[in-house]
């Protein structure tokens, strides 16, 4: 999904990438159980960033992200997350989540009392530079033919 916008500077606005089947979902456990809790994105970066605008997880701006709230229960897989930040859409969510073997982060947001089996589409993020008090999530988007990585900053808040 691409769209041409016009902000005064020409920008892009690109869509997260989105995934209707994973194929590999056994899970990495001691990643998830590293993950566990709760969580605040503190910077989420990009190449272009002063061009290009991406709209993450068909939700909001990116820059939206930035200081939202996550939390991750590992021996469910479950959590919430919530946008907070001032100027962006407030948005509150469900969410399911689990690393699988390959170490790609499964994410889908959910509707309020909705199923996460009901739900076919999730996206697929890269879990990276781990450690027990951060951790990021690498999206990968298409910049004009190129693919470029995305990076939400998570630190952990307790």
């Amino acid at each position: 999904m691409k769209k041409l916008i016009l902000l005064g500077v020409f920008a892009v606005l690109f869509a997260s990438c989105k995934t209707s089947s994973i194929t590999n979902t056994k899970t990495d456990r001691s990643s998830q159980v590293a993950i566990k809790g709760n969580w605040v994105i503190s910077s989420v970066n990009y190449p272009g960033s002063e061009y290009i605008k991406v709209n993450s997880f068909q939700l909001a701006d990116s820059q939206c992200f930035v200081g939202s709230t996550w939390k991750f229960i590992s021996n469910n897989n479950k959590g919430e997350m919530a946008l907070t930040k001032t100027g962006c859409p407030a948005f509150s969510s469900p969410i399911t989540w689990f690393v699988n073997k390959d170490g790609q982060f499964v994410l889908k947001v959910l509707d309020a009392g909705e199923k996460a089996k009901k739900v076919r589409d999730g996206y697929v993020l890269a879990v990276a530079n781990q450690t027990e008090s951060s951790f990021q999530l690498i999206d990968k988007i298409d910049v004009g033919g190129k693919l470029t990585d995305v990076v939400y900053q998570f630190t952990k808040v307790n």
